[in-house]
């Protein structure tokens, strides 16, 4: 089930040199800046959800949750909010087995989101975030910041012990306790039901009666995508949950065959893994029920994680990323196609860039 989440950076040694970012605790990593005309804050939730115990721990007691949340903010000023913690930077690279950065080096990196900023006044559309099986909810910072610039309210879901690590605020930290479990077709699908459990609870704490965060979020207007088994989760998810309106896979087997979804989808993957004569035929199997708006592309030159995070930065500490084009274009990619599948399906805008190929995007292949 688990892809190799860096690629080849299990053995990876820097390619350039490394002298000054192993002298240094705060290499100058920063993600690329988001595309949209607004400002971003950031925030971070905590919330437990006392109706289910924890599936992996149950002797930790209920389910507990860390949620990023990005946001259009009134305006561009305060400090910039944190990338991760320093003990989840460590656990990150120890579990990828990279050995030739400092452990907090990740922490480090700049965004460009400001923390706890006051929200823009207005209800803007809900996107959640899904990470891949053991990456953390950080690893989508580029594309929710993004998204936040563009007017979105994003929510990006930790699904605790399922990730290398996730540091809560009394400053404890968990670890993945599932990646020590046989990786099987059936640990896939309960891993993806309890995230569909995860993201519905997270929607009834922010679009309920009496929602956590303050800002306003238009409760008709939901989407959800998400990297690997995260997007394999966005369909099950879609499938248990009509709040959300409209999903996006990146990148993802479907461990759990869709059986029938009439709401936007879009499929964006690797051209190794996801063409309609590729091994992987979950794509092709789910795309005959997928009965609503729909698009399947793949974009040449990437690899599995080329959708998150970790290619721009690993690009910025010299690391072997086994992807053919650069990591920040991997990003301007992600986001134009993601964007535009959500300003087409909450917003009700025409995309032309959804109709087919674009000089803009040699890289994209369309398959539908």
């Amino acid at each position: 089930m688990r892809k190799s989440i860096l690629g080849g950076l299990l053995a990876a040694t820097l390619l350039t040199c490394t002298a000054a970012t192993q002298a240094s605790a705060e290499p100058a990593l920063r993600l690329p800046r988001p595309t949209g005309p607004r400002p971003v804050g950031a925030t971070t939730l905590q919330l437990v959800d006392s109706s289910r115990t924890d599936p992996w721990v149950p002797s930790s007691g209920a389910r507990r949750l860390m949620v990023s949340l990005w946001y259009p903010a009134s305006a561009a000023r305060g400090p910039r909010a944190a990338y991760m913690t320093p003990d989840e930077s460590a656990l990150l690279l120890k579990g990828e087995g990279i050995t030739t950065v400092p452990p907090d080096t990740l922490s480090h990196t700049r965004t460009d989101a400001y923390a706890d900023a006051t929200p823009a006044r207005g209800r803007h559309p809900l996107v959640v975030l899904s990470p891949g099986f053991s990456l953390p909810r950080s690893s989508l910072t580029s594309l929710g910041e993004d998204l936040a610039s563009r007017g979105y309210v994003v929510a990006a879901v930790d699904h605790t012990y399922e990730n290398f690590g996730e540091t809560f605020p009394d400053g404890h930290t968990t670890t993945c306790v599932v990646c020590d479990l046989d990786q099987t077709p059936a640990l896939a699908r309960k891993l993806a039901a309890g995230r569909a459990a995860d993201v519905s609870f997270v929607l009834d704490r922010l679009t309920g009666p009496r929602p956590v965060w303050k800002g306003g979020i238009s409760a008709s207007r939901i989407g959800m995508a998400g990297h690997s088994l995260g997007g394999d989760s966005t369909a099950v998810t879609m499938a248990a949950d009509p709040r959300v309106r409209a999903g996006v896979n990146m990148d993802g087997t479907f461990n759990t065959p869709v059986t029938g979804l009439s709401r936007p989808f879009l499929l964006m993957g690797t051209a190794v893994m996801h063409t309609p004569t590729s091994k992987d035929t979950t794509w092709s199997d789910a795309w005959q029920h997928l009965t609503g708006w729909k698009r399947w592309i793949t974009v040449a030159g990437t690899q599995h994680s080329s959708f998150t995070d970790l290619h721009p930065l690993a690009d910025q500490l010299g690391l072997a990323f086994g992807a053919d084009i650069s990591g920040t274009r991997a990003v301007q990619i992600t986001r134009a196609y993601v964007g535009a599948f959500f300003d087409r399906s909450l917003r009700h805008r025409p995309e032309p860039l959804l109709d087919g190929p674009s000089s803009a995007y040699p890289e994209v292949t369309f398959w539908n």
